[in-house]
């Protein structure tokens, strides 16, 4: 037996009908949320931004004789870049590497922190989130606030020790 409602349709017609379209608009939210989730997600890969520091070995010498400490005086070839692949500086075309202590506030943390325990010759690539580098000021014009950075690095010399292994070749970075 069914009760009828005004409009000549069976009661359990009428309620199953509107937990359908509940059921299926809870569904529909749930759905929402994940593609956005998702495309969020996505949209942060594809544009390279990182929020803790990445290290890449991309090439380690055979031995490693001279390794970088704290408190060490380091020679380092760079080049900078945004996410995006531009270039804001590079050593390497300027033919002089650059020359800090290690670990004593001279540079961005993520130099500090993505430098230490590297070998004389070794290559790295670091990935630093901006709260390692410049912050949400950025160092204007060149680097925008917010930015994530990318360095292709490599150690030249240790307190005035290098490897002795002549030029420097940019494929490997």
């Amino acid at each position: 037996m069914y009760i009828t409602l005004s409009q000549n349709k069976p009661f359990h017609f009428t309620l199953m009908k509107k937990m359908a379209n509940l059921s299926v608009s809870s569904s529909m939210k749930g759905i929402s949320i994940l593609i956005l989730l998702i495309a969020a997600t996505l949209v942060s890969a594809k544009s390279g931004d990182v929020t803790e520091l990445q290290i890449g070995v991309k090439h380690k010498p055979a031995s490693c004789a001279v390794q970088a400490h704290k408190g060490d005086k380091i020679k380092v070839h760079y080049r900078g870049k945004l996410t995006d692949g531009t270039v804001f500086d590079s050593s390497f075309e300027r033919g002089t590497p650059f020359e800090f202590e290690l670990g004593s506030g001279q540079v961005i943390k993520g130099w500090d922190q993505g430098l230490l325990g590297m070998c004389v010759g070794e290559k790295r690539k670091l990935k630093i989130p901006a709260k390692m580098g410049y912050g949400d000021r950025g160092s204007p014009p060149k680097i925008p606030g917010g930015a994530t950075l990318i360095f292709d690095t490599e150690l030249i010399a240790v307190n005035g020790k290098g490897s002795g292994e002549g030029n420097i070749d940019n494929s490997e970075l």
